[in-house]
């Protein structure tokens, strides 16, 4: 019998057999965020799942947990691995440590744009990275975001490079952040996020670096004079399901989970690029000073931290920096 035959065999099949409806069971999954409730991230979480909902006849639904609720981005990442929390929308620096493909992300001026960044978040190197995940008990089912961030502090416009020398600055608990603010001269402070707010407040440190949406969501308008778009890292939010949790599932509420992060990643991609021109309009109505770094200014600071791709390789590793680079070489040409 030819290959021909049978696909004619199966198709025929195909249209004579009455087709079975999905099968689900009853779950409600916990998603952990570390963004408040009115931040885009929520704007995706609620969109999947509705998806969900609407998609299993209910049977099927996500609780969401915001503003650290159960757990800053490092603990909630490390509960999801163990399987104590389903699910988290967590930062790349709190997964870096895990996985060493995402510390790329915490690199300085990987991107240039959003039409870089989708490319990159929905491409080969997604996949790339997605494949990595269940050897750390984790599946990742898409990549949403936080978005490029920028400097605030509370002493002085920072108009050039100059300016950070000896501001206090809190940063991600990542090496690659303090590595970058530190060849600006700042006194760069890991520090978990859940902590900024009064740090800022006490003045035990002066600034902060973050995307436009989560400096209006936190109201850090309040405690933050200056803002400078130095829009000098970006930042994907990673969305992850415990792996045991995942291989608990059958086939067709796995296919429905996927398919539903990657629908809210629009809604949440589309609620976080609209936030950044209306949190911008927000923050200047309540106070903030909002200016741009000249652009002899913006080209010294890309220079000085330039070697933190050299001093940082070891740790996120060069294959995974030449495969996005790679990528990258391929979309600007």
């Amino acid at each position: 019998m030819t290959l021909k035959t049978l696909a004619a065999l199966a198709m025929a099949t195909a249209l004579t057999t009455p087709a079975f409806a999905a099968d689900y069971g009853k779950h409600t999954f916990k998603i952990s965020s570390g963004a408040a409730k009115d931040h885009p991230i929520a704007t995706g979480i609620e969109a999947m799942s509705t998806c969900m909902e609407d998609g299993s006849d209910g049977k099927m639904k996500l609780r969401g947990f915001y503003s650290g609720q159960l757990g800053d981005d490092a603990d909630a990442t490390q509960a999801t691995r163990s399987g104590s929390i389903d699910m988290v929308v967590t930062g790349s620096a709190a997964i870096a440590g895990i996985e060493p493909a995402m510390g790329v992300f915490t690199l300085p001026f990987m991107f240039e744009n959003d039409a870089e960044v989708d490319a990159i978040m929905t491409g080969p190197f997604f996949d790339y990275v997605a494949e990595k995940m269940p050897e750390h008990d984790l599946i990742m089912l898409s990549m949403w975001e936080n978005g490029f961030r920028n400097a605030t502090n509370s002493k002085h416009p920072i108009m050039a490079v100059s300016d950070f020398e000896g501001l206090n600055f809190r940063v991600m608990q990542n090496p690659i952040f303090l590595d970058t603010f530190r060849r600006l001269g700042a006194n760069p402070v890991p520090m978990a996020f859940g902590e900024v707010f009064t740090a800022l407040e006490t003045g035990a440190v002066d600034g902060q670096e973050n995307p436009l949406p989560l400096i209006e969501a936190t109201k850090f308008y309040e405690v933050q004079k200056y803002l400078t778009l130095t829009r000098h890292a970006y930042s994907p939010n990673p969305v992850l399901v415990n792996k045991g949790v995942w291989e608990s599932l059958n086939a067709d509420e796995q296919a429905l989970i996927r398919s539903c992060a990657e629908s809210a990643r629009d809604a949440q991609i589309e609620r976080s690029r609209t936030a950044v021109g209306e949190s911008a309009e927000k923050l200047t109505a309540e106070g903030m000073e909002i200016a741009e770094m000249p652009a002899e200014e913006m080209a010294k600071l890309r220079e000085l931290v330039a070697p933190v791709y050299e001093t940082s390789m070891d740790s996120v590793g060069k294959e995974n920096f030449d495969r996005l680079t790679e990528e990258l070489a391929k979309i600007r040409n």
